[in-house]
């Protein structure tokens, strides 16, 4: 999509505007200024006028016979002192939005950083600063974020590709190696690859609420990835618990499952090496409703809790070989949540392990 150029006609700044503005302003409140004083002068007789409508002064208030001078003086004085004032005092009040016009165009040539910071106390102009401001600070934080992902995408995906690639020079250079075993190692790599794309689609496309907001359970949600994920949780040895009341929320029944779905998979590989415990929660509150999911596990910092939702983020002392996965499943599950409107919430459990909270709007009010 290219830049739109908008062409328009050269006509009068601002400045200009509110100098004429200003001095016209003035010269208009002379006008009625004298004209009152006109008025108050034929009131008391000072001045007069005959049969033929002319104005004549009575004898005795002479001192009013330059008046017509005096007025024509004022007049030409108040318009030089509207049109030098009114450039000065609009040259100062527009002075905001020069600093303001400066960082927009810095902002157009590529800089993000720089920020207008105007002095003073608030009004219109200093609101408008601040709040772009702030609009400049959450778009380097968006492209900053943007552009870790996507290097860190491209890394991701590189790896799957760099080993299909040597596994293929492999055979290419020894015809007569095992063609079983490399195809199932070419097998388990494009698996990976497919479903690191598919989870990148996915967070694409929860990221730009292509969705259509729907009633949904969340309870029957839970049961659902509970009972799909069971054979995976006999595997490692977890024992998953379900419970919870009718819980209707508002949103995507698809996306919702696969959030579910994600928090019970982390949960589950997360765990403790056996006997470890998932446990799985609906509820509703005042104004939202509320998924908890909470598993056992070694003991986890706040600080490395902090960092669980960023993309491709994996502690190492938190992955099982076998289900390392991709490094989406929480930052999919905290994209999903932004996108429905809730709020994610992870907190380290005392005794060891993780407990993450999802709160989505709830539809009783829909």
């Amino acid at each position: 999509m290219g830049v739109v150029t908008v062409h328009r006609q050269p006509g009068l700044s601002v400045r200009l505007k509110l100098t004429l503005s200003y001095a016209g302003f003035l010269l208009l409140a002379g006008v009625f200024l004298l004209v009152a004083v006109g008025v108050f002068l034929l009131r008391q007789g000072w001045l007069q006028t005959n049969e033929s409508g002319a104005v004549r002064v009575t004898p005795g208030t002479l001192f009013v016979r330059g008046f017509a001078s005096t007025a024509a003086a004022v007049m030409v004085f108040l318009l030089v002192f509207g049109l030098l004032g009114g450039w000065i005092l609009a040259g100062r009040m527009l002075a905001p939005l020069d600093r303001i016009a400066h960082a927009t165009r810095t902002a157009t040539a590529g800089s993000l950083s720089h920020r207008i910071e105007l002095p003073g106390r608030r009004d219109e102009f200093r609101e408008l600063a601040d709040a772009f401001d702030m609009m400049l600070a959450q778009l380097e934080a968006h492209v900053a974020e943007q552009q870790r992902f996507a290097a860190n995408a491209s890394h991701e995906l590189r790896t799957p590709l760099a080993i299909s690639k040597a596994l293929i020079d492999v055979a290419r250079a020894d015809p007569h190696h095992d063609t079983g075993e490399l195809v199932d190692r070419l097998h388990t790599v494009n698996t990976r690859a497919i479903d690191l794309t598919e989870a990148l689609l996915l967070l694409s496309r929860a990221k730009q609420r292509s969705f259509t907001r729907e009633h949904v359970d969340l309870s029957l949600v839970a049961e659902e990835a509970a009972e799909t994920l069971h054979p995976l949780a006999e595997k490692h040895g977890v024992t998953i618990e379900t419970r919870g009341d009718i819980t209707p929320a508002l949103g995507s029944p698809a996306l919702l499952l696969q959030l579910t779905t994600n928090l019970v998979h982390n949960a589950i590989v997360h765990n403790l090496p056996e006997q470890g415990t998932v446990r799985v929660h609906t509820g509703v509150r005042p104004r939202s409703a509320v998924l908890t999911v909470e598993n056992t596990g070694e003991r986890l910092t706040p600080q490395l809790v902090a960092t669980l939702t960023e993309p491709f983020r994996r502690g190492t002392e938190r992955i099982h070989t076998d289900q390392a996965g991709v490094g989406l499943g929480l930052a999919i599950v905290k994209t999903i949540t932004e996108a429905h409107d809730g709020t994610l919430t992870l907190t380290p459990r005392p005794a060891g392990g993780l407990r993450i909270t999802v709160e989505l709007p709830t539809a009783s009010g829909g």
